[in-house]
């Protein structure tokens, strides 16, 4: 079996790669290469030299000769530009995520076109293609068959790609499914380009002595999941077989991972009662009518029926979700 990760050296790229390789099975079959794409990689890394391992160094919708040079079982797509850089620059968040999309589709139908295997194709989309308007309004609640009016471009571009792999896989050019993610919080490393990075920021930073700024209002829920329960997702969405019944994947509609539900308040909550008032204090309310436009229009409350169908579960605490991120990054942590 040979897979491919787009994305592979962003963040959660990192984390399923790492958990591919920590048990090489898919679907119960041994993985023979793992073929990691990325326009930025680290070729001296562990993962890098694993002698399972590939690297595809450049634009994915360049490089696509190479992914697809030998046959592709499954293909997990998590490569994207993110929401604040698309709202920036519309023509940027329409190649790497439209433009781009529409070509790995393309070369996965021309491979099962030619007689080879109709690739599994794993598609990371958001709750980004949700958002609140007057008209329609969003339900209380929100399911996978609630209405998506996505309200920035990065929630379009994900939306379109949802709706063409939808019709990929209707024609059988490719098996294709998709997990809507939620916010994954706590994002490691340097602040990105997304406009809910600051929920990771206004924990990350104070945690390692560092000044954070938060720029929505404390009162504003949002819908969260760790980097653990997120790539678990992924992975039991991608290997799961179609069908009717637990574990099984039914209809073709895509799956919201299951979400946490807080407040900005209570996360800084949390933050004061695992860190104390000095860390706590590190953070700033300073409001962000931009920020808050484009966070503020997504959803916070799940049903999460559809995943719980496959086994996932959110995580049963924001207290838990921090103490993940301490037991995965000591050193992150002033003092630590």
């Amino acid at each position: 079996m040979r897979v491919v990760i787009t994305g592979a050296f962003g963040f959660l790229g990192r984390r399923l790669t790492g958990a591919l390789l920590r048990t090489p099975t898919l679907r119960g079959t041994p993985i023979t290469r793992l073929v990691l794409v990325d326009r930025i990689v680290e070729p001296d890394s562990v993962v890098a030299t694993n002698p399972l391992v590939d690297i595809v160094h450049g634009d994915l919708i360049d490089r696509l000769d190479d992914v697809f040079a030998e046959p592709v079982h499954m293909l997990l797509h998590l490569a994207a530009a993110v929401s604040a850089e698309c709202e920036a620059d519309f023509d940027l968040g329409m190649r790497a995520n439209v433009d781009t999309t529409r070509a790995l589709l393309d070369a996965a139908r021309a491979q099962s076109a030619a007689g080879g295997p109709r690739p599994r194709v794993l598609f990371a989309s958001s709750l980004a293609v949700y958002g609140s308007t007057p008209e329609p309004s969003l339900p209380a609640v929100v399911s996978e068959s609630s209405l998506p009016v996505p309200r920035s471009s990065y929630g379009t571009q994900k939306l379109i790609c949802e709706q063409m792999i939808a019709d990929c896989t209707r024609r059988g050019f490719l098996d294709g499914r998709v997990a809507r993610l939620m916010t994954v919080v706590v994002r490691p490393g340097r602040p990105n380009a997304a406009a809910s990075g600051f929920l990771s920021s206004i924990v990350r930073e104070p945690l390692a002595g560092l000044p954070a700024v938060c720029p929505v209002r404390p009162d504003l829920r949002v819908a969260l999941a760790s980097p653990r329960r997120t790539v678990q997702g992924i992975l039991r969405i991608a290997e799961a077989e179609r069908g009717v019944g637990p574990g099984r994947l039914e209809g073709p509609a895509p799956v919201n991972l299951p979400a946490l539900t807080v407040s900005v308040a209570e996360m800084l909550a949390t933050l004061r009662q695992v860190a104390g008032d000095a860390v706590a204090d590190l953070v700033t309310i300073t409001p962000d009518p931009a920020v808050e436009a484009i966070v503020g229009s997504w959803p916070a409350v799940f049903d999460s029926s559809r995943a719980a169908a496959l086994g996932l579960e959110p995580d049963p605490s924001f207290l838990s979700v921090v103490q993940d991120y301490l037991a995965d990054h000591p050193d992150a942590v002033d003092g630590g």
